[in-house]
């Protein structure tokens, strides 16, 4: 490569890097200063005053090239009093012999269209670790723990940091599943992701990205000899491997992970579903992050520059305008609601950005506005919008497992029984368990909610219009219904005038019961390690004959609200002492560590009594359950 092809390609690139920083700046003033300028800064400096302070670090950690900083040099004295620290500390003045950070880069939305106010912020943290003992190691992953408290505490945007040694990156090594790591299931992909859409924090510029050539094709080990022996006399780019193909089992692998992500997030992995089939389906030198380097790097003048988001949403649309028009129209509002957009309302950044691209792929002056108030939809409708989101990632998944039903023989066997469980958990339909429905949003239009039962017995509840949301013989099954996925709210509660003894006052109340032990579904928060187990019994609530009359409380009618360590919650009711026997003594080991709790309506004659029987019962049945 020609030097002024380099000089130009690292122009061209900070120019870009920087391009990024200034929507990320427009979407987050406050916090994007914090990780942008003063995350470096805290990783640089230690002493007591400062967040990340270790006592005992004799060779001070420094993020490569920090000293001449000009954005992070001007904004020192704003760090020094939001620590309320009256020392003049500066990274102009730290020591020669350090322990070099080799840069700091995030991967995913932050800085793109489709960052939104529920984006969190993953950073990676490069390092050498070979030159580093296992002490100084320690002592980095102390300080990055400490420094992400203080970030916890002082900022809104949720950061995540991933430590990762140049070597690893170099080979595509990204460890074991975890929470958002897909482990084995997905290498290059990651990699490919990192490469499309980082920005760089501070440090040295991925050589990968200048390695390109308007006029001829650059082979990269060549390009990495020529940058090593000094022919650019250039020392600010970071080698972390080429990427010149992704094989068809790590999309596979990808694929199985964004299904599972989409457990609770279905708008975001549908858009990486759609990629991941585009990207499967192409040659496989024709990766995304190469076609966007190219845009990028050859423009010289007037630049016009464009986030990953941007250029992935129109090479997805640019694949797919071929298939039916009822599948493309919903894809391009998945788009639309995914990004958060407001087209016709107002005219930030976002919709500056995004515009043209709506102007090649139009949505209609009415869908917008639909769309644009969708916080407002129906929750049957919203409920109906998440089911074909879901139905549409479950036909792209299936058409990429379709290409190569070999390729899971590659992965991790622990990694796929993880993932495979935690779908099972979520997806599998099970004799009383509780189903959830995909939130499309994570904030629904609760409605208000009314209980009516039927001349059959059956409890219905409704919202508005003729169908019910859930219907069931057995009102605590529809109550943990409700909680469980999130849409009870005890202020919109209503209830039709019945026969039977149930009060509104005592809906309420054991709504709240339920969900003070059980909380809400929440899959994501489910230790993987849990799946790794036989199935366990974490909780359980028995609720004593809850329909039955005040003044006669049957110790025989007995409701059991469960929860396993797999984040699956089921409802069981028993009509006898036996048949509750017959289903603890066939569960038996499960059950062993079982957090057990007891609901009897307040207003029972003998309620003290009641309970007590009901406990010396119960407690009997779950110690000889737990003996086999």
């Amino acid at each position: 490569m020609r030097l002024g092809t380099f000089v130009q390609n690292k122009k061209t690139y900070l120019t870009y890097n920087n391009f990024r920083k200034r929507i990320f700046s427009e979407f987050a003033p406050q916090d994007s200063e914090v990780i942008l300028y003063m995350l470096p800064w805290l990783f640089s400096i230690n002493d007591p005053a400062v967040p990340g302070y270790i006592p005992d670090l004799k060779i001070p950690l420094v993020v490569h090239g920090i000293r001449t900083d000009a954005q992070i040099l001007k904004r020192e004295r704003i760090f020094l009093k939001t620590v309320k620290s009256k020392k003049h500390l500066s990274v102009a003045s730290l020591p020669q012999q350090v322990l070099p950070i080799q840069g700091i880069y995030t991967i995913g939305s932050i800085g793109t269209i489709s960052q939104t106010s529920s984006s969190d912020c993953d950073v990676w943290i490069c390092i050498q670790k070979k030159d580093f003992s296992d002490d100084q190691f320690s002592q980095l992953i102390q300080k990055t723990n400490l420094i992400k408290g203080w970030l916890d505490n002082n900022i809104r945007i949720p950061v995540f940091f991933f430590i990762c040694d140049v070597e690893d990156v170099k080979s595509s090594c990204f460890g074991s599943v975890g929470r958002e790591s897909a482990g084995s299931t997905q290498k290059n992909t990651l990699k490919e992701e990192f490469y499309r859409t980082t920005i760089m924090i501070a440090g040295k510029i991925p050589l990968w990205w200048l390695c390109f050539d308007r006029d001829e094709a650059v082979e990269y080990s060549g390009f990495v000899a020529q940058y090593t022996s000094g022919a650019f006399g250039d020392y600010d780019c970071i080698d972390l491997g080429p990427l010149d193909s992704v094989e068809s089992e790590e999309y596979f692998g990808a694929a199985l992970w964004q299904f599972n992500k989409a457990l609770t997030n279905p708008l975001k992995s549908i858009i990486k579903m759609l990629l991941l089939e585009m990207l499967l389906l192409s040659p496989k030198h024709d990766l995304l992050c190469h076609q966007f380097r190219s845009f990028i790097l050859r423009q010289e003048k007037d630049l016009n520059l464009i986030d990953p988001s941007m250029f992935t949403m129109e090479a997805i649309l640019k694949y797919n305008k071929g298939m039916d028009r009822e599948t493309f129209d919903f894809i391009k509002k998945c788009f639309y609601l995914r990004y958060e957009l407001k087209l016709l309302v107002k005219l930030t950044l976002k919709e500056v950005l995004a515009q043209d691209i709506f102007k090649r792929y139009p949505i209609s002056r009415d869908e917008i506005e639909q769309l644009n108030n969708f916080s407002t939809w129906p929750l049957q409708e919203q409920i109906l919008f998440g089911q074909k989101v879901f139905a549409l990632l479950a036909k792209v998944y299936k058409n990429i497992s379709a290409l190569d039903q070999g390729v899971a023989s590659s992965m991790n066997p622990q990694d796929m029984n993880i993932i495979g469980r935690k779908l099972s958990a979520c997806l599998e339909k099970k004799p009383n368990k509780i189903n959830v429905f995909h939130k499309p949003v994570k904030n629904l239009n609760l409605p208000s909610l009314t209980f009516a039962v039927d001349s059959h017995k059956v409890w219905n509840v409704y919202t508005k219009g003729p169908s019910s949301v859930v219907s069931s013989p057995d009102i605590v099954f529809c109550l943990t219904y409700l909680i469980w996925n999130g849409i009870y709210q005890s202020a919109l509660v209503r209830m039709t005038p019945n026969a039977t003894s149930v009060t509104l006052q005592e809906i309420n109340s054991l709504a709240e019961r339920i969900r003070e032990i059980f909380g809400i579904n929440d899959v994501s928060g489910i230790d993987f390690d849990h799946f790794l187990e036989p199935e366990k019994v974490t909780q359980m609530l028995i609720v004593v004959s809850f329909e039955g009359h005040s003044l006669s409380k049957d110790v025989n009618d007995l409701g059991m609200i469960y929860k396993n360590h797999w984040g699956e919650i089921f409802v069981h009711r028993f009509n006898s002492q036996e048949q509750f026997r017959e289903f603890v003594q066939k569960g038996g080991r499960k059950f062993r560590k079982t957090e057990t709790y007891y609901y009897i309506q307040r207003n029972c004659l003998y309620y003290e009594k009641i309970i007590e029987k009901t406990k010396a019962i119960v407690t009997q049945i779950l110690s000889l359950a737990r003996q086999k």
